[in-house]
């Protein structure tokens, strides 16, 4: 039996909306931060990059705490209590004086941000297949990329006309509007979905339980986050996002210093990798569910995100353009593979602890996160340009790359796809 295709539209515009919410009150940062709120504020260039990054020690720290929580009690409650407290700090961001409150704020809004993620993840597993899962991911996470998208070039134009402080205002207050429509949309389990037939809610149950015959029982989240591979995926997923998160943070500041290129320019420059990271995203999300496997829509990508941040290294400032050009190729580079990359978690491991250990997995990209915007914002700061940081991002991928291949996840390739993917 073909499961409910409405599973798709009901589920994953909410789960894009708010995804894409929490992710434009940590990345709008970067616009604010380009635009001149550290002069206003009278903050270094050297704490500017710690402002930037201590958003993710708050988010690093609750990561766990949330996934635990949604799993073992509601996504959809935990959803939306994290949708409006984000909104609010976001908001507050906005009206802040010094940088001791900018301090607090941005670790508060990792803080209540954590959970969204791997609640997500969550939600997710407790409705699609192994063969779903991986384009289910992808358009969840593709919030990242178009919520940078479009941010980059509104956020730009807000700053131009209103300034910073009020980026801020406008575009926290959503989140708090969408925690009500969230609340009205979503349901933890296919059994409490009004729009769904008691049949169909049956065979979604059955299909996901089937899955479960054969894996390897695992006890507890100890347990879990003993396993060799779950330890290679922190490691890998660390080092990626100091190439991710150094990159989304500091690129508008980056293009700042090419020739002539004004707060709106830099807005709109910054779109273009996004536009390229989409369409990578969907590709591999779609093959790899189509094939059934995962790392070899991962590790190919960052190798080739790493090669392109080292080729900008190698043009320097003085081929700003041709840089640039290397630049969107890296940023569509390291977003191809979240779909995949997620799926092969929640497929290594039993439902029990599948969702703890995609927290902690996530929680070490976080550290990750905070080390690469931090270390990036401080070596543009010190160095006056973006080229050591280039270096940095290329290395950061290429341990990714090496730590992917050392994780020994089972094949799926032999699995039988879904019923709309036979020909």
């Amino acid at each position: 039996m073909q499961l409910a295709s409405r599973r798709w539209w009901y589920l994953m515009p909410a789960v894009f909306v708010t995804y894409s919410l929490a992710y434009l009150e940590r990345a709008n940062y970067g616009i604010a931060s380009a635009a001149g709120m550290a002069t206003d504020l009278h903050i270094s260039r050297e704490l500017n990059a710690l402002v930037g990054s201590l958003f993710f020690l708050g988010y690093f720290s609750f990561q766990i705490p949330g996934a635990i929580y949604a799993q073992r009690k509601s996504v959809r409650t935990l959803a939306c209590w994290s949708l409006v407290l984000l909104g609010g700090c976001a908001a507050l961001t906005g009206v802040v004086r010094d940088a001791v409150w900018l301090l607090v704020v941005r670790f508060l809004l990792g803080v209540v941000e954590a959970a969204v993620l791997p609640a997500m993840l969550i939600l997710l597993a407790n409705w699609f297949t192994r063969g779903e899962r991986s384009r289910a991911n992808t358009f969840l996470i593709l919030g990242n990329p178009v919520t940078i998208l479009w941010m980059s070039v509104l956020s730009g134009y807000l700053v131009q006309a209103w300034g910073w402080r009020w980026m801020f205002i406008v575009e926290g207050l959503p989140a708090v509007v969408w925690a009500g429509l969230w609340w009205r949309l979503v349901r933890d389990q296919p059994r409490q979905a009004p729009w769904l037939s008691s049949d169909e809610q049956d065979a979604i149950e059955n299909a996901l339980e089937r899955e479960q015959v054969g894996m390897k029982a695992v006890r507890n989240y100890a347990e879990a986050f003993r396993s060799p591979t779950v330890l290679l995926l922190c490691v890998q997923y660390f080092c990626w996002s100091i190439g991710v998160y150094g990159f989304v943070l500091w690129l508008p500041s980056i293009l700042r210093e090419g020739p002539d290129i004004g707060i709106v320019e830099a807005g709109w420059l910054s779109a273009v990798p996004y536009l390229l990271a989409i369409a990578s995203m969907l590709a591999a999300s779609w093959l790899s569910d189509r094939l059934l496997r995962r790392k070899v829509f991962v590790w190919p990508s960052l190798l080739v995100g790493a090669l392109a941040f080292y080729g900008s290294y190698l043009l320097g400032a003085s081929q700003f353009w041709l840089s640039f050009a290397l630049l969107i190729v890296a940023g569509a580079a390291m977003y191809a593979p979240y779909g995949p990359f997620f799926a092969l978690i929640s497929e290594t491991l039993p439902k029990n602890v599948a969702g703890g250990a995609a927290a902690l997995i996530n929680s070490m990209g976080a550290l990750g996160s905070f080390v690469g915007s931090y270390v990036v914002g401080y070596l543009n700061a010190v160095t006056g340009g973006p080229s050591l940081s280039y270096v940095l991002m290329a290395g950061a991928l290429l341990l990714a790359v090496a730590t992917t291949l050392l994780v020994r996840a089972e094949d799926n390739a032999t699995m039988p796809r879904p019923g709309f993917l036979r020909s």
